[in-house]
C-alpha cells in the first residue's frame, strides 16, 4: 500500500482496544500513516463510535473514502457482550459505580430467555445519560456530569436478532443484531427492569456492521506492523 493509495481511500478495519477511546484509535492510525508516508495531511474518521469499555470492530476510512463514513455507519450492527443482573449503575455500564441493588433469586433462565421477546422489532428507546449525544449544543454527559437534570427524548431502533447465550447469574451473555443508533446499555437497563430488577452492561464487543465482521479487523499494533517503517 502507497501514501496515494491512502489518499485514495481505504477501509481499515481495527478491533478497538479496550479502554481506547474511538477518537483515540482514529487519531493513531492518521499518525502511523503520516509517519510511515512523510505526508503533512491526510483524512481520516471513524463510521460509529464504541465506548471506552467496548472492543471489537471500528471501520475507520481513509482519504476519499471518509465521504462513505454516513453508509457505513447506517448498516446493521451486531454485538455481543454481558448484562449483570441485579444492580444498575448512572451509565448503564462500569464507567459508573452501582447505585442500586435488587434480589434476583427469583429470576430464572425462562424469565430471562423470555424478556428478549419484548425488545425484538421496532422499539422505543432512551439513550443514556453518560453518552456523547448533544442537547442545546451540549453533551449529554456534560449534564451528568454537573448534577443537572435534562430531558432525554425517546429514539425508534430496530433489534432484529436478541439471543442469550449463556447465564451464569448474575450474568447474562447476549447476542444482539440491530440498527443504527441502538444503544447497547439502554438495552441493559431496560433488560433489568423488563424482570423487575436492575442490570448494567458489563462487558460488550462489536463483532459486525452490514458485511464487515471483527474477524478480518487487526489490532492498532497489527496495523503499525503492515505500514512501511
Amino acid at each position: 500500500m502507497t501514501a496515494e493509495d491512502y489518499k485514495e481511500g481505504q477501509v481499515i478495519l481495527i478491533d478497538k482496544p479496550l479502554e481506547w477511546t474511538s477518537f483515540q484509535a482514529v487519531n493513531k492510525v492518521r499518525w502511523l500513516i503520516r509517519k510511515s508516508f512523510g505526508i503533512n495531511k491526510i483524512k481520516v474518521g471513524h463510521a460509529g463510535t464504541l465506548d471506552p469499555l467496548a472492543t471489537g470492530l471500528l471501520i475507520i476510512c481513509s482519504g476519499k473514502l471518509t465521504k462513505k463514513i454516513d453508509t457505513f455507519q447506517a448498516q446493521e450492527k451486531e454485538y455481543t457482550g454481558t448484562f449483570t443482573l441485579g444492580a444498575t449503575t448512572p451509565s448503564y455500564d462500569l464507567e459508573t459505580e452501582v447505585d442500586k441493588t435488587f434480589d434476583i433469586s427469583k429470576i430464572t433462565s425462562e424469565k430471562i430467555h423470555e424478556a428478549t421477546k419484548l425488545f425484538l422489532g421496532e422499539i422505543k428507546q432512551q439513550p443514556p445519560i453518560f453518552s456523547a449525544l448533544k442537547k442545546d449544543g451540549k453533551r449529554l454527559y456534560e449534564f451528568a456530569r454537573s448534577g443537572e437534570e435534562v430531558e432525554i427524548p425517546f429514539r425508534t431502533v430496530t433489534i432484529s436478532e436478541f439471543e442469550i447465550t449463556k447465564i451464569e447469574l448474575p450474568n447474562v451473555a447476549f447476542r444482539v443484531v440491530c440498527s443504527k443508533g441502538t444503544y447497547i446499555r439502554s438495552l441493559a437497563n431496560d433488560f433489568g427492569k423488563a424482570l423487575e430488577s436492575g442490570a448494567h452492561l458489563s462487558a460488550l464487543r462489536r463483532t459486525r456492521i452490514g458485511k464487515f465482521s471483527v474477524q478480518n479487523a487487526i489490532g492498532i499494533d497489527a496495523f503499525e506492523a503492515s505500514l512501511p517503517s
